[in-house]
């Protein structure tokens, strides 16, 4: 961090920590430096870190715990905002937003990929597998959402990985409450294979039979 100027404190300062959050050098569930020592660093007042931590804790970047200081807890304000949407979502919107992401992934990722994407879709398609053969669902659930990300990226649209990024970020607890009864190993396969055919309209179909199952 470095160093701000007299004028608008309070936003040079909220600029200055959420570069530090963003840029990944306070990562999420990390404890931030003291108020002290921020405003010794940034040479402003207690009071200007003071107003920015607040300002950064309603965007839901920072939290404070009584007693024990301030902590990280998102990395991406959007992906804070779009959880609070989702969380006051119908059932029906996300599930429509979901299916639409995904199925525009799917095509894009026939179309698009290259053999690298291929060959990382087989990695975590294999490692998904394992886990819900071994019935460990962090594990399963935490591959199950690396393979979608994969496919999503396999489409070479930066903003589709961005949306998709945030979306499973925000439908993680979703996902972690429910079980593995439907693995759609099946349609994983078919998505897998129809993406390294390079067959969209393949593609398609394995992605709704996922959404459907």
């Amino acid at each position: 961090m470095k160093s701000v100027g007299r004028k608008s404190l309070v936003d040079a300062v909220i600029t200055e920590l959420r570069q530090e959050i963003t840029s990944g050098h306070w990562q999420v569930g990390e404890k931030i430096p003291s108020e002290s020592s921020l405003a010794q660093t940034l040479g402003v007042s207690r009071l200007s870190v003071r107003e920015a931590v607040r300002a950064l804790v309603h965007t839901g970047l920072l939290a404070t715990r009584q007693g024990d200081g301030t902590y990280v807890t998102a990395a991406d304000e959007s992906a804070v905002a779009l959880g609070r949407m989702l969380a006051d979502a119908a059932d029906r919107d996300v599930e429509e937003v979901r299916r639409g992401l995904d199925l525009v992934a799917a095509r894009l990722a026939a179309q698009r990929r290259t053999e690298a994407d291929v060959k990382e879709l087989r990695e975590i398609a294999e490692r998904r597998q394992q886990h819900f053969d071994a019935g460990e669902l962090k594990e399963f659930v935490d591959a199950d959402i690396d393979f979608h990300l994969c496919v999503a990226r396999a489409g070479h649209n930066p903003l589709l990985v961005d949306l998709y990024s945030h979306l499973s970020t925000a439908l993680r607890d979703t996902v972690l409450a429910d079980d593995m009864r439907h693995s759609t190993t099946e349609a994983h396969r078919a998505l897998l294979d129809a993406i390294a055919s390079a067959d969209p309209t393949a593609a398609d179909a394995a992605a709704n039979a996922i959404l459907d199952a």
